[in-house]
């Protein structure tokens, strides 16, 4: 017998079903779940708008050790993380990388860094191509959530001239800015849900 809360007989049944649930999940509170994991994952909102509130070196910390326990393949970790508080040098990249003007009401930003050549080393050319992107953006991801689950806010950032970037934090050459993460506590209690694409459009289930 099935114990589930909603009993299907095929594969497109099961997706249904598994959205229904979904739909009916309540992310209100993270007390409504036993890990509080969906509710960081559904509650969480990209956030371009900051308080004028400080987010200090140790809650910083925890969001880069956060993003120091995501996978890698091979456990290369092929990553390095730029934090910055300077505000000039955040006006900097503002201006000749980013040029998005709510940034600046972030208290910190965290430039994310993939060292190719790492997984290079050991998958050549889809380590340095592929591995290696997919790799910081777990780390990426990581931030994201453990942010939320800090009470703070976060956008992830692609769009800026990485060339530009790079020469305003003098980066090594091995090293390519790849996310741009504005950090601080969002100016809104609450934001509006945001739209998803139905469950039956991106899953495939294969019995």
């Amino acid at each position: 017998m099935n114990n589930n809360p909603i009993e299907v007989s095929n594969s497109k049944d099961l997706v249904k079903g598994f959205g229904e649930v979904i739909e009916y999940m309540d992310v209100k509170s993270p007390n409504d779940f036993s890990n509080g994991f969906i509710y960081l994952a559904k509650s969480r909102r990209s956030i371009r708008g900051f308080k004028d509130k400080d987010v200090t070196k140790e809650q910083l910390m925890r969001l880069i050790e956060a993003a120091q326990s995501a996978p890698s393949g091979g456990n290369c970790q092929p990553w390095h993380f730029y934090v910055i508080k300077d505000k000039k040098l955040q006006a900097e990249i503002k201006e000749k990388s980013c040029h998005q003007d709510w940034i600046l009401t972030a208290s910190a930003f965290i430039v994310v860094c993939t060292d190719a050549e790492r997984s290079a080393s050991r998958y050549g050319d889809r380590g340095k191509n592929l591995y290696s992107i997919q790799d910081t953006a777990a780390a990426i991801q990581n931030i994201l959530l453990c942010a939320k689950s800090m009470g703070l806010g976060t956008t992830w950032c692609g769009a800026f001239d990485e060339e530009k970037l790079s020469e305003v934090l003098n980066l090594p050459k091995e090293y390519r800015p790849v996310g741009l993460i504005p950090v601080g506590y969002p100016a809104e209690d609450s934001y509006p849900p945001q739209n998803r694409r139905p469950v039956d459009e991106i899953v495939t289930f294969i019995e």
